[in-house]
Formats: structure tokens, C-alpha cells, sequence
């Protein structure tokens, strides 16, 4: 049994149909999810970004103060560890002395 023209374009006729009714949800599913997309990116926008901008400044800033002092820092350890040796030495001296 061979299929007429008539039967080919009824049969493909159906299948495009069939194809549109599977493809609808599809299409609402997609439209939604594109509107979530861009709610998600408006909040990156809007919200997030600023804060990391915020967070970005403050370790900045700390990393710039303690970079500054970290010089002064080895400098005051130094004269630390000279004024422990002067103390013991005067505190010797002043035993022997009572």
C-alpha cells in the first residue's frame, strides 16, 4: 500500500500540530526562566556587586594600613628586644648595688 500526497500532507500536517502542542509548555517555560535570568541579574547588579565593591574597599584599605606599618612594626620589635636587655641589664646592676 503506497501513500498518496494527500495522505503524506495529512501525516505531516498532524505531526506539526502534535509538534506545537509539545512545544508550547516549552516556550511559556523558556519566557520564565529568561525572566528569572534577568531578575538574577539585576540583583547582581543592584545588590551584590555594591557589597563586594564595600568588601573589596575595607581589605583593601587594611592591607594598605598594615603594608604602611609593617616597617614600624619590625622597627618597634627591635627597640623591644634592645629595652628587654637594657631592663635585665639595669636590674642587674641594681641587685648587686642592694
Amino acid at each position: 500500500m503506497a501513500l498518496t500526497n494527500e495522505d503524506l500532507l495529512a501525516i505531516s500536517q498532524l505531526l506539526d500540530v502534535k509538534l506545537k502542542a509539545e512545544l508550547e509548555p516549552l516556550k511559556i517555560d523558556l519566557q520564565s526562566t529568561k525572566d528569572e535570568v534577568h531578575q538574577i541579574k539585576l540583583y547582581q547588579e543592584n545588590v551584590i556587586l555594591p557589597r563586594l565593591q564595600t568588601i573589596e574597599s575595607c581589605y583593601t584599605d587594611t592591607y594598605n594600613r598594615y603594608k604602611t606599618y609593617a616597617e614600624k612594626m619590625e622597627a618597634a620589635f627591635a627597640d623591644i628586644e634592645i629595652l628587654k636587655k637594657v631592663v635585665t641589664d639595669h636590674s642587674e646592676k641594681l641587685q648587686k648595688i642592694s
